[in-house]
Parts: structure tokens; C-alpha cells; sequence
């Protein structure tokens, strides 16, 4: 059996062992073994928000934030990814293009841009380099997105509808970004896309698509009448178009039909008199006396000397040999 001395001693020897390994793990995602020594942590970047959203002519952060390194001054950079095409924003320590009088860095590495306009929307990549660590590079993309507020739309609105017929009225917009959605009014009264979800509008029979701006009454009614605006709205605001009268109007029958009988009756009438000018002979007696006496063809060296009776002439002889 062991003596008390040996198991004191055994039990110093398992406790230090245990602190050895501990260590050892902890130290292990500390450093990176090397056969030439040990080299510090990879640099490693993160953000605060990598998805930032503001509206037109305000001012954003890109937080870009070294998370480790042992590099003292590591080297910054910022690029801007639009439509495919890559292009410097910080640079050598300097600001490139527009942005060298509405851009700046923030807290080491993170970029504050002011004045941002829709052009911006981008996606930003935050690149740093530290020659000192394990992992010498490493990069972060922050996707921007700058709302703009929408224009006011350009509405159109038909100002007369016989009753029963088609009526198409058009919103619409270019300048909202995300794109804007659409609604209609009615002396003031949101139109429903559902008419049956209000009852002042079971009656009507209308679509209304909020994405394209179009309303569209499939056979109007008097109740159709009134003063109709639309909205277009985005996340950054909304804009409205001035209100516009649509008026809806019975048809006259009975004008029409009394119109209908007027050219009948005109039409049958100038019938009627030209018959009865054929009938009695107008055409033709215009056409005889329109014709006109002919002199009739004379030989060649014969001269004819009309008398006072028509039709009888005597000859004479007019040949040259």
C-alpha cells in the first residue's frame, strides 16, 4: 500500500498535469504552432450592421470594426461594388472621387458617408491587411440601400363616362426607390382593392392594381361620380397628385334616336328629288343642250361657202397644180 507521503505526492503530481492541459488548450486558441516559433491571432473583421438603410441626402456609417490583430497600423481600404464594376472609395489613406468631400473614416476603419444620394446604393467592401498576424487579410461587404422619396405621380382621369362603359384612370411615378405602391381616393375616401370589404363601395365595379396605379371601372354608374386622387407611397414617404372630376353620364336615347330619324329623312328626301328630276327629263334636256354644232370634215382644197338656207352650199374649185 502506498504511504501517506506517496499519495500526497501523487495527488500534486494528477493536479499539476490537469493545469498543464488546461493551459495548453486555452494557449492553443491563443497561438498557432509553428516550427519557427509562434505567431499571434489571423486579423478579423466585423460589423454592427451589414445591411445599413437611410434615406436620400442623409448621412451614413459602414461600421467595419477589427474584431482582433496584433499588426499596430494595419492598412484600410474601401471599395465600392455597383452593377459589377468595383471602384476605390478610401484609398492610400485618402478619399477617392465624390467622396473626398462627403466621406470619412470613423473610429480606425469604419466609413461615414453624408449627403447620400441614390447613387450610393452599393455594396461596400471593407478590406484590411496586417502583415504582423497569422491570417494577413481579411475582408467584410456592407450592402447599402438610400431610399428615395417618391415624385408626385402623374394621374389620369377621364372627365366624362356614359353610363355602362369602360373607365381606366393611371398613377403613376419613376423617382421612388424601393419602387412605389399605389392607392386610390375618392372624394377623399380610400377605394378599397376588395369591393366588397366596404359597403360604399358594393355597387362599384372596379380592379384596382396597387402596383401599377391602375383603376379601372368595368361599367360605370352614376354613383361613379366624384373627385378621385392617388397616392404613391415607398418606404421613405409618399407623394399624392391633385384631385380630378370624373363625371358619369346618362345616355339620351331618345337624342339619338331622333338624330337617326333627322338623317334618314334628309337622306330619303334627296333620293326622292333626284328621281323625280330624271323623270322628267332635267338630265337629259341638260345634256342635249350642252352639245354643240360640228363643221363637217371638208376634203383637202375644197373650200364650202355656207348660204342663207343651212344645209345648202354651193362648190367651188380652189386647186393649186
Amino acid at each position: 500500500m502506498l504511504s501517506e507521503l506517496e499519495v500526497y505526492l501523487f495527488r500534486q503530481l494528477w493536479h499539476v498535469a490537469h493545469d498543464a492541459s488546461s493551459w495548453h488548450s486555452g494557449f492553443a486558441r491563443q497561438v498557432v504552432p509553428k516550427s519557427d516559433g509562434c505567431r499571434l491571432l489571423a486579423v478579423e473583421l466585423t460589423s454592427s450592421n451589414t445591411k445599413p438603410v437611410v434615406q436620400e441626402f442623409q448621412s451614413v456609417e459602414l461600421s467595419c470594426i477589427i474584431k482582433s490583430t496584433v499588426t499596430p497600423d494595419p492598412r484600410i481600404e474601401w471599395k465600392k461594388i455597383r452593377d459589377g464594376e468595383t471602384s476605390y472609395v478610401f484609398f492610400d489613406n485618402k478619399m477617392q472621387g465624390d467622396f473626398a468631400t462627403r466621406a470619412e473614416i470613423l473610429s480606425r476603419t469604419s466609413l461615414v458617408i453624408k449627403n447620400t444620394t441614390r447613387m450610393d446604393t452599393a455594396t461596400y467592401r471593407c478590406e484590411v491587411a496586417a502583415p504582423s498576424d497569422t491570417k494577413t487579410i481579411d475582408e467584410i461587404n456592407i450592402q447599402l440601400t438610400v431610399q428615395v422619396k417618391p415624385v408626385t405621380p402623374r394621374c389620369t382621369v377621364p372627365k366624362a363616362v356614359p353610363v355602362g362603359k369602360t373607365a381606366s384612370l393611371h398613377c403613376h411615378e419613376n423617382e421612388g426607390f424601393p419602387k412605389s405602391t399605389y392607392s386610390w381616393y375618392r372624394n377623399s375616401e380610400p377605394l378599397s382593392p376588395d369591393t366588397k370589404s366596404n359597403a360604399k363601395f358594393q355597387n362599384s365595379s372596379y380592379s384596382l392594381n396597387p402596383t401599377t396605379g391602375t383603376l379601372v371601372f368595368h361599367a360605370v354608374h352614376k354613383g361613379d361620380t366624384g373627385r378621385y386622387s392617388c397616392i404613391a407611397t415607398n418606404d421613405a414617404g409618399f407623394a399624392k397628385c391633385e384631385e380630378q372630376e370624373m363625371e358619369v353620364y346618362d345616355l339620351n336615347i331618345g337624342g339619338i334616336i331622333g338624330g337617326v330619324l333627322v338623317v334618314v329623312a334628309v337622306l330619303v328626301l334627296i333620293t326622292l328629288g333626284i328621281c323625280c328630276a330624271y323623270r322628267r327629263g332635267y338630265f337629259a334636256n341638260s345634256k342635249e343642250n350642252g352639245e354643240s354644232y360640228k363643221t363637217p370634215a371638208k376634203p383637202d382644197g375644197v373650200n364650202y361657202i355656207r348660204t342663207d338656207d343651212e344645209g345648202d352650199f354651193r362648190h367651188k374649185s380652189s386647186f393649186v397644180i
